[in-house]
């Protein structure tokens, strides 16, 4: 066992859950291993990310305070030790959404009017201080996508995603990996406190609309048409902003961020992580119905131009 490991077990050794039984749960891209302990009446899920592999468990534990104190349901954190990268926190629940509406797809609606609604909430909130998503940052995003995808130089592709930002103000606080395996149903709950939130570590300031765009564009499941559009009238009617502009809006914010995700699932693959490549053919689908809007001609061009399809 390792030093750190070694710190890590001295540390439950001395909390209320020490004798509780351990339950896996099953991880993300990241080094992070979670563990759910489950007690007589209770559980809590231990948070285990070495410093040396993410460093991102300060963040996570400020961006979840920051939730939690303005009534939105992130995990509690009972327990912290920044140096080790251990968090303990509060068990928002099994069922994720992507689970939920398989499992009973007429809950669909329902479920994403409930995520949808968290987002109206979160666009609501003064943001706290956070790297801010600039449109030249937005382009710097791709650069990932020509080196690990496309094989070729990043400049047009990284210039193309800056223009397209253009008039387009980071001011919102983004969770940045809002999509149905990252929200926990909670039916039994109300409002607000029924969609729970995970994974928010690399939350940044972006332009309002971009956790819908993160939420409808999800390349893990098909989102309906139908269920996109009832989901944007509703973000657009909740926060008053113009339908055409928040349709713009998310047309942009989809395609870089599915752009990017081509670029992060190529690393991954080549790393090893050959489940990745299924998801592929699903990003590229999603980046070309967001590139199809007439304001992003210009980047479709390029992307077509510099970007080879993903085969089916």
């Amino acid at each position: 066992m390792s030093e750190r490991a070694q710190a890590i077990a001295r540390t439950l050794s001395r909390a209320p859950w020490r004798d509780w039984r351990a339950e896996p749960i099953t991880g993300d891209a990241s080094a992070r291993i979670y563990t759910r302990l489950i007690g007589p009446e209770d559980s809590v899920v231990v948070m285990d990310a070495d410093p040396a592999q993410d460093s991102g468990t300060p963040a996570f534990v400020k961006i979840a305070r920051y939730l939690a104190s303005r009534d939105l349901a992130a995990p509690k954190i009972l327990m912290e030790d920044l140096d080790l990268g251990l968090v303990v926190m509060t068990d928002l629940g099994r069922d994720r959404i992507a689970e939920a509406v398989s499992r009973t797809p007429e809950l669909e609606a329902e479920v994403y009017d409930a995520a949808t609604d968290v987002l109206v909430a979160l666009d609501g909130l003064a943001p706290p201080p956070l790297a801010a998503m600039t449109p030249q940052v937005a382009g710097e995003m791709v650069a990932i996508t020509a080196e690990r995808y496309a094989r070729c130089d990043p400049g047009p592709l990284c210039a193309a995603v800056t223009q397209s930002f253009a008039g387009l103000t980071p001011d919102r606080i983004a969770l940045r990996d809002v999509h149905a395996e990252n929200l926990v149903w909670r039916p039994d709950r109300h409002g607000l406190d029924r969609v729970g939130l995970l994974d928010f570590q690399d939350a940044f300031l972006a332009p309002r609309g971009y956790d819908l765009a993160s939420l409808l564009s999800d390349i893990r499941r098909d989102v309906p048409a139908s269920v996109r559009a009832r989901e944007i009238g509703r973000f657009a009617r909740a926060t008053g902003q113009d339908e055409s502009d928040l349709n713009r809006a998310l047309a942009t914010l989809g395609a870089q961020r599915n752009l990017r995700i081509l670029g992060v699932f190529s690393r991954l693959i080549a790393n090893g992580k050959d489940h990745y490549a299924a998801l592929m053919p699903r990003v590229w689908t999603t980046l070309m119905r967001d590139l199809s809007h007439p304001e992003l001609s210009d980047l479709r061009a390029v992307v077509l131009r510099d970007l080879p399809p993903v085969a089916p």
